[in-house]
Formats: structure tokens, C-alpha cells, sequence
């Protein structure tokens, strides 16, 4: 069972920058962050995923350009910079991970959220 921490979140203003950080408690082949926001279904932000050698990154349409998702190979965990922030970012954030399976990524674990607020 693959536990999650993550860290990070809060209230920034408008064009502001934050990190959020996830590590889990051992090697997993796919972790990333998704978000909600009031009245809305979760959504993806940023995915990352290891399969067969290679390492991919998927990220949001709307997100494009101003989130970077990053895997430090030090840790069991990714990094979600995000800079150019707009009110509509604002959102309940929660890191997911899991395994690989068929070359898609099994989100099994999630975190309980972190709260992003841009005012």
C-alpha cells in the first residue's frame, strides 16, 4: 500500500507562483496531480509515468506553459510548479499514484487535497 505526502498549497495572488510537492513511501511508476474546483468534476493537471524505460509527462490544455511537473530521481515523488497563476487555478489539488498497467497510468492512491487559492 503506497502512501502519499504532500506539501504545498495556499492562498496566492493573481500571476503568483507556487510549489506543491508529493512523495510516496516507496518507487511508483506513475504519480501526478489532479484538481477540483467548487461545482466541478476532478480534472488532470499534470501526470508523471515511467514505462519501459522512458519517462512521460502529460499535462492539461489549460495548464500549458505555466505548471511544470517535475520527478526527482532522488525521491519517490514529483514537484508541481506552478507560476502565472489565475483565479480559475483555483482549486482543491490532489496528488495520485499507482501503477502502470496496459501503458495507462492506475491512479490507486490518492492524498486527501491541498487547497490552492488565487485571489
Amino acid at each position: 500500500h503506497v502512501q502519499l505526502v504532500e506539501s504545498g498549497g495556499g492562498t496566492v495572488q493573481t500571476g503568483g507562483s507556487q510549489r506543491l510537492s508529493c512523495d510516496a513511501s516507496y518507487s511508483i511508476s506513475c504519480i501526478g496531480w489532479f484538481r477540483q474546483a467548487p461545482g466541478k468534476e476532478r480534472e488532470v493537471v499534470a501526470v508523471w509515468r515511467h514505462r519501459r524505460g522512458d519517462d512521460f509527462v502529460t499535462y492539461a490544455e489549460s495548464i500549458k506553459g505555466r505548471f511544470t511537473l517535475s520527478k526527482d530521481i532522488r525521491r519517490n515523488g514529483v514537484d508541481l510548479q506552478m507560476n502565472s497563476l489565475k483565479a480559475e487555478d483555483t482549486a482543491m489539488y490532489y496528488c495520485a499514484a499507482g501503477p502502470v498497467r496496459g501503458g495507462s497510468c492506475k491512479h490507486n492512491y490518492w492524498t486527501e487535497g491541498t487547497q490552492v487559492t488565487v485571489s
